[in-house]
């Protein structure tokens, strides 16, 4: 998951400030250099970290800092104000013409960053909030290309314009255009060609398809694994085609997430959307306040509110947790439970949304292997329907009998049913989401 490392440091680095009652100079000064190197293997660009690092010391070492009552929470709370306001202190929406009149999006990028899905995706956010959106497949290079757009625009239930691979770019664009103003569409998204790197040709084509219609805003998609060299494309974008916007793609990946951090203060240009996974649905609006906080270790908790909400049968968290409460939450509830926490992104895009969580992330995530789901969904439809409703039951020749007709070694069984005993203990004190130990009753229900 992107930042987890970078949070694991910087929850060291404030535990240890909070610890301490009065904190002197050195105190701040120390805790400011962990603070700095953890940036710079996050991958955050030494230009960026070095202006940040002085303007968060200028605000920390103060006299209200040092003489107040809780300086290590001030320092922490200087942190996240610095953090916000580096990835853009306030939310940037794109900017979308009212009416019928259409609003021309023009995706631009290197090729691998993941442009065409995140086309389709945001076609899919923009139809959710009303709008009807027209796809123009204009990348008329790359093999599979066209189908890929016109596959994934079926499944978000947008249409495709395409006028094949033996047009030129400019022209498709064109007729797109045209098409989008006689058929009463509000959006059209050009879906252009990308590279392996940046070249002339690529520039050159973009700028075309500029002048020969009114792009209102041209958004770049980049890789958040690359990092710097994120940034860097994002620099050069800039200056030779000039862009509007950042989406982010690979933010769930193996990625160090410099780049969110570095873009907005290299390039002066907002994130507008984060991709948190290879579902269409999985595109996130970016919210600077909300990633800080995840950052922080603090949790996101209006993110996961606004997944669930999306994503979550109602009525069947409600029942779930009734039977947590009353302990007869059985193995058909668990595999309803591990369905629905698929439909939230799983239980890693879960965990990093709640507060505190973060050091406690890699022993929680083996609950639910989204991976090892058909064979736990094996394992509970090979047992009774009394073994699922009384998992208490389970003795070992009964184990044995349901790992046979599952398919699976008895020890995958013993596993299971260890985990599910595992996802009970943690819900139940999970505090303030489900009522149970450690505090009041929440506003908001997991599934579970």
């Amino acid at each position: 998951m992107a930042f987890e490392s970078l949070t694991d440091k910087l929850q060291n680095v404030f535990k240890n400030l909070r610890k301490k009652g009065r904190l002197t100079e050195a105190d701040v000064k120390a805790a400011l250099k962990e603070v700095k190197m953890a940036l710079l293997e996050a991958d955050v660009s030494f230009k960026v970290v070095k202006q940040f690092m002085k303007a968060v010391q200028e605000r920390a070492i103060g006299q209200d800092v040092m003489s107040g009552l809780n300086p290590g929470q001030m320092v922490i709370k200087i942190v996240n104000e610095e953090l916000v306001k580096l990835m853009g202190s306030e939310t940037t929406e794109i900017a979308l013409k009212s009416g019928n009149e259409v609003t021309v999006l023009m995706m631009v990028g290197l090729q691998g960053a993941g442009k065409t899905t995140t086309t389709a995706k945001l076609a899919g956010k923009l139809k959710s909030k009303g709008k009807k959106p027209l796809l123009a497949a204009c990348d008329v290079y790359r093999p599979a290309a066209i189908k890929q757009l016109q596959v994934n625009g079926e499944k978000q239930g947008v249409d495709v314009f395409s006028m094949g691979d033996k047009n030129s770019p400019v022209d498709i664009a064109k007729a797109a255009y045209e098409h989008a103003k006689n058929e009463k569409y509000n959006v059209l998204i050009l879906d252009t060609a990308g590279r392996l790197h940046i070249d002339e040709d690529m520039m050159e084509e973009l700028e075309k398809i500029k002048e020969a219609i009114t792009v209102d805003q041209t958004l770049l998609v980049v890789d958040a694994m690359t990092g710097q060299d994120a940034v860097n494309v994002a620099e050069t974008f800039g200056e030779k085609v000039g862009i509007d916007g950042v989406i982010l793609t690979k933010m769930d990946g193996d990625t160090r997430g410099g780049a969110a951090l570095s873009i907005k203060a290299i390039s002066g240009k907002p994130i507008l959307y984060v991709g948190m996974g290879e579902k269409l649905s999985d595109l996130e609006q970016f919210y600077p306040e909300r990633m800080a906080s995840r950052i922080l270790g603090m949790g996101d908790v209006m993110s996961l509110i606004e997944k669930a909400q999306a994503n979550l049968d109602e009525e069947k968290a409600k029942e779930m947790e009734q039977k947590f409460r009353k302990n007869s939450f059985g193995f058909d509830d668990y595999l309803e439970s591990m369905n629905q926490m698929k439909n939230m992104g799983g239980l890693s895009s879960v965990l990093s949304m709640l507060p505190g969580v973060g050091s406690q992330m890699k022993d929680l995530e083996g609950m639910v292997d989204e991976k090892d789901m058909a064979r736990k969904e094996a394992i509970i439809l090979s047992m009774t329907p009394r073994e699922r409703s009384h998992p208490e039951i389970l003795n070992p020749s009964r184990k044995y009998r349901i790992a046979k007709g599952a398919g699976v070694d008895v020890s995958e069984v013993n596993r299971m049913v260890k985990q599910f005993e595992q996802a009970k203990k943690m819900m139940k004190q999970m505090p303030g989401l489900m009522g149970g130990k450690g505090g009041k009753r929440g506003k908001f229900k997991l599934p579970f």
